[in-house]
């Protein structure tokens, strides 16, 4: 088919080089702009436009996509299908009704649970053993179209948000192909999601990433790992900042926050068990292991973790 592909980070890659493998032709790529990242600052494209461009495909960054010209531009593209992967946009009812065969969005959860634009994320933080993806027609709710192919994947107990995302953009170029193939042939069946058991994925900000030392060391745990590597989960120590990169929970009890044991391992009470800390990393300092950290700080056994800079 021809198609318009919209979509932005790492995860949306993928599901591209499947398609355009497939010989779909893909008229046109649509991804946001391209913005400040890392240290310096620097203006950094998409990895989608990265990836488009590598491949030869024209990339079209509108700052909005409601923007009557952006649509007027789709229009004259006139593909089949506009196929959505994390593009980061809601779509507006003159986009979902342009094509053919319509708008399709590649999701990252088994809708109807986990609405929304963190689903990876919220759905390790919240212990969840299974996930999945969701190819799902469009309409003008966030996520609530109906269900055109969905499979699930087990979420290990080693899954970080940025390892769980890779497996499922690989899942999701998967589907997406064999989607597209049957909706050509009208060979699938759409299933209206039962909207009364949808949970939601909110988009992460900075904040959520800050840990309360009063919840348990296995929501302390997931949340470490469900915001790996963005937001990252923190804390402070003695005034500053100290990313907390890699946990486990441990047995045993000990006031929230409370540093415990600072020699070999570096352990920390929670609400609920204990807390070891594999990997962190300090303000204005590389990552590096628990063992690395203690021994630039060898008097920390007995302070405390806080949730605020003093």
């Amino acid at each position: 088919m021809k198609l318009v592909y919209m979509g932005t980070p790492n995860f949306a890659v993928p599901p591209l080089r499947a398609l355009m493998a497939a010989g779909h032709e893909i008229a046109a790529v649509v991804t946001r702009a391209d913005k400040p990242a890392g240290r310096g600052r620097g203006i950094s494209p998409p990895p989608v436009k990265l990836a488009a461009l590598e491949m030869g495909r024209s990339v079209y960054q509108p700052a909005r996509i409601r923007q009557p010209e952006a649509v007027e531009k789709l229009r004259v593209l006139g593909p089949d299908i506009i196929v959505v992967a994390a593009y980061g946009q809601i779509l507006p009812k003159e986009i979902l009704s342009l094509p053919k065969y319509g708008c399709v969005n590649i999701h990252a959860s088994l809708l109807p649970a986990y609405r929304g634009a963190a689903p990876i994320n919220w759905a390790i933080i919240n212990g969840e053993k299974q996930t999945g993806v969701t190819i799902m027609q469009m309409d003008e709710g966030m996520d609530t179209g109906p269900i055109l192919m969905q499979e699930a994947l087990a979420i290990e107990p080693e899954d970080t948000a940025g390892s769980l995302a890779e497996r499922l953009s690989a899942l999701g170029a998967r589907l997406i192909v064999e989607a597209l193939g049957l909706i050509q042939s009208g060979g699938i069946a759409p299933t209206q999601q039962d909207h009364s058991k949808a949970t939601f994925a909110p988009l992460l900000k900075k904040e959520d990433g800050l840990i309360d030392w009063g919840r348990s060391a296995d929501e302390i745990h997931n949340r470490a790992r469900g915001l790996s590597p963005w937001p990252g989960a923190y804390t402070y120590l003695d005034g500053r900042m100290i990313k907390i990169l890699e946990t486990e929970p441990a047995q045993g009890q000990a006031m929230p926050g409370h540093i415990v044991q600072a020699d070999k391992d570096l352990i920390v009470g929670a609400g609920s068990g204990l807390i070891r800390i594999l990997r962190l990393q300090p303000e204005a300092k590389r990552p590096m292991t628990a063992l690395e950290f203690l021994r630039g700080h060898r008097n920390i056994s007995g302070k405390f973790f806080v949730s605020a800079r003093p």
